[in-house]
């Protein structure tokens, strides 16, 4: 059994074939998955997906690309928000400076925000970081200090620096379909170190398809190559890394009520 940990089926991509992308999930194993929030203004769609199926939750935030475009999103309205019984979870929101496309000012305040929904509500933060490591870490020591939060780093794509400061504060680490690519070789060292009751598999389709799918839209089947990866990277095998990462899942994501 796996769990697709970060996905987004509101995306073209996989709702023009909401069905198949089910089916096909079902047949690899994936036996749940989270739809993530982008944008706060369209939780309605994430709620109606999550409503509509037994085994796909959601979550409430703003990506940080969006970030800028609702600063009007207080920590009040996440909290609110994630009072929906299938929201299990805050964000994903976060630090993007690969793009910047939003100012890193207004990144900041609204993962501020977040957090401080994160701390107020219990449910689990799933963060964004690219090209951010330095900044990242300590926004989360920072905030921290003011009172602990669960989060999880998603698609890990850091450096190891970012992975042991955020495992320092108890935070959980999610690995994509990255892992499986050629030029991949520092994240999959911090895959075989990581902690086995700190990891999560995931997605985050419709992107990062694992290779043997290169090129193609990704999608929650697909999370079986990477878990398949990660069992090969830490020296263990698929059962050992399905476990695991479930366990983890129900455990950080406790609100799905799989614990």
């Amino acid at each position: 059994m796996l769990i697709d940990s970060h996905c987004h089926l509101d995306f073209d991509e996989l709702s023009a074939d909401l069905d198949g992308v089910m089916a096909r999930a079902a047949a690899a194993g994936v036996t749940g998955m989270v739809t993530i929030s982008t944008r706060v203004e369209k939780f309605s769609t994430y709620a109606g997906l999550a409503e509509q199926h037994e085994n796909i939750w959601c979550s409430v935030g703003t990506h940080p690309h969006n970030a800028h475009e609702e600063l009007h999103i207080t920590a009040d309205d996440l909290i609110r928000l994630s009072a929906h019984p299938k929201c299990v979870a805050i964000g994903e929101a976060g630090l993007d400076y690969h793009y910047d496309n939003s100012p890193r000012e207004a990144q900041a305040e609204g993962f501020r925000r977040h957090i401080a929904a994160s701390r107020a509500t219990g449910l689990p933060l799933v963060i964004h970081s690219r090209e951010a490591d330095e900044d990242m870490a300590r926004i989360l020591e920072e905030e921290t200090e003011q009172g602990a939060f669960p989060f999880v780093l998603h698609c890990f794509s850091s450096g190891p620096e970012l992975a042991r400061r955020g495992l320092a504060l108890g935070g959980y680490v999610s690995f994509s379909g990255i892992i499986t690519f050629r030029n991949a070789e520092e994240i999959r060292a911090v895959a075989e170190v990581v902690p086995a009751d700190r990891y999560l598999v995931e997605t985050d389709a419709p992107y990062l398809a694992p290779v043997p799918h290169r090129g193609k839209p990704n999608e929650p089947s697909y999370v079986l190559h990477t878990a398949q990866k990660l069992a090969e990277v830490r020296g263990t095998d698929l059962e050992t890394v399905a476990n695991e990462s479930t366990g983890n899942f129900a455990r950080l994501f406790s609100k799905t009520g799989l614990a």
